[in-house]
């Protein structure tokens, strides 16, 4: 089985984490069941790009026993688990991935996995999407399509489609409301304050709190941040999103205005240049830095790091920066994803919804991509429905249906 991981030791600690996320998975594991008996996947290889941590491993690891050839590489070099990669290289998976890998190798295990000529793929980000467009058009030549699972990876993928520049179909995973009425909002909302939490050790309570997005990621952050006590403010450039974070309690007003004011600033825009170091030189001494949207590229780290006077590591993931005011600023896991930098990333629960849905999306686009004109699709609602009712169920939630009579009214 042809791998590139840190330490093949690892994979008992590894496969530790990937059984209990299992455990917790039960919407997964009820879409795949058909799956796995129908051997739905068989002959078929699939690419996946996702953060490779125990949810991701459990996804791939289920779409190999689904009959899928896998090859596996993490979305980002800093959100992969050694002991997790090293684990799953033991399913029956291709996995290229090691975590705090350099650039130049991060795009080397993404090339391997694309090499094998996929018939599917799951992306997260784009990345993979991106090398098959610009890099490498050949790897694409069995592709059916793919599904994508973030905001920042959609956007990317609806510019192209515009421009009439997309040659496969994607489903938008991220737009299906069983990913980011829940993904997004309560996932985001707690992973990311679980990373902050966990890394640096401080009271959130009565600090104030600047989240720079109101997206559904930022709604989530910000729900989260009031509820352990935080004084809250949102920035936005959106004026329909900036009235609904005023009406669900929040100030607003310009990062300008907020540097000066913020604790704690978090970025979830996946845009960039959203905090600068002009800034960050009115932000109070020991302010601290962090990012939870897909790339690297919302705090000015690189601007960061030649204004600073002096560098240093604090603790394990905190990065002091001393300013040219004396000041000194912390970033948080390099600028990099907060919640996987710093932490193991979305809860089980919630992430069992998203690869659900992946999992039945992929399905879908192995039965019909073929016959799909190149373009970004919505995750169809049929699917969409059946997540949220092996959710419910799961949950042990039943409800109401509607009578023949009911169902003429609305529809007659």
């Amino acid at each position: 089985m042809a791998s590139r991981i840190k330490d093949i030791s690892l994979a008992p600690q590894g496969m530790q984490k990937i059984e209990w996320a299992a455990k917790h998975m039960p919407v997964l594991n009820g879409i795949v069941a058909d799956m796995k008996r129908d051997q739905s996947l068989k002959g078929l290889k699939a690419a996946v790009s996702v953060h490779l941590e125990a949810k991701t491993a459990y996804l791939a690891k289920m779409l190999a026993e689904s009959g899928a050839e896998v090859y596996c590489t993490g979305s980002n070099p800093l959100s992969t688990q050694d002991d997790v990669a090293a684990a799953l290289s033991q399913c029956g998976v291709h996995v290229f991935a090691t975590h705090g890998c350099t650039p130049e190798e991060y795009h080397a295990d993404l090339c391997s996995v694309l090499s094998c000529v996929p018939d599917v793929m799951i992306d997260d980000g784009g990345d993979m999407l991106s090398i098959l467009h610009e890099e490498h058009p050949e790897w694409a030549a069995n592709l059916r399509g793919g599904c994508e699972e973030t905001t920042t990876g959609v956007i990317r993928i609806r510019n192209r489609a515009k421009a009439g520049k997309l040659n496969f179909p994607m489903f938008s995973i991220n737009d299906a409301d069983c990913k980011h009425l829940f993904d997004n909002r309560y996932g985001t909302g707690q992973s990311v304050w679980d990373g902050i939490m966990r890394t640096t050790n401080l009271t959130v309570a009565g600090s104030t709190v600047v989240v720079a997005g109101y997206g559904w990621c930022g709604k989530g952050v910000s729900m989260r941040a009031k509820a352990l006590g935080a004084k809250v403010i949102v920035t936005e450039v959106d004026s329909v999103k900036a009235i609904e974070a005023v009406m669900d309690g929040f100030s607003v007003m310009p990062m300008d205005e907020a540097a000066r004011l913020g604790d704690i600033f978090i970025t979830v825009t996946g845009c960039d240049g959203v905090v600068t170091t002009r800034h960050m030189l009115s932000m109070k001494d020991g302010a601290i830095l962090c990012n939870a949207g897909h790339f690297d590229v919302e705090v000015d780290v690189a601007g960061l790091r030649a204004m600073a006077k002096q560098s240093m590591e604090i603790r394990k993931n905190i990065e002091g920066f001393v300013l040219e005011n004396g000041k000194t600023v912390y970033l948080l896991g390099e600028g990099r994803l907060v919640n996987l930098a710093c932490g193991d990333g979305h809860p089980v629960e919630i992430m069992d919804m998203s690869f659900a849905l992946q999992a039945a999306c992929t399905l879908r686009m192995a039965q019909e991509g073929k016959n799909m004109k190149p373009d970004l699709y919505e995750v169809p609602r049929d699917i969409d429905q059946e997540v949220a009712m092996r959710k419910l169920k799961a949950l042990g939630v039943t409800i109401d249906t509607l009578t023949p009579e009911q169902e003429a009214y609305l529809h007659g």
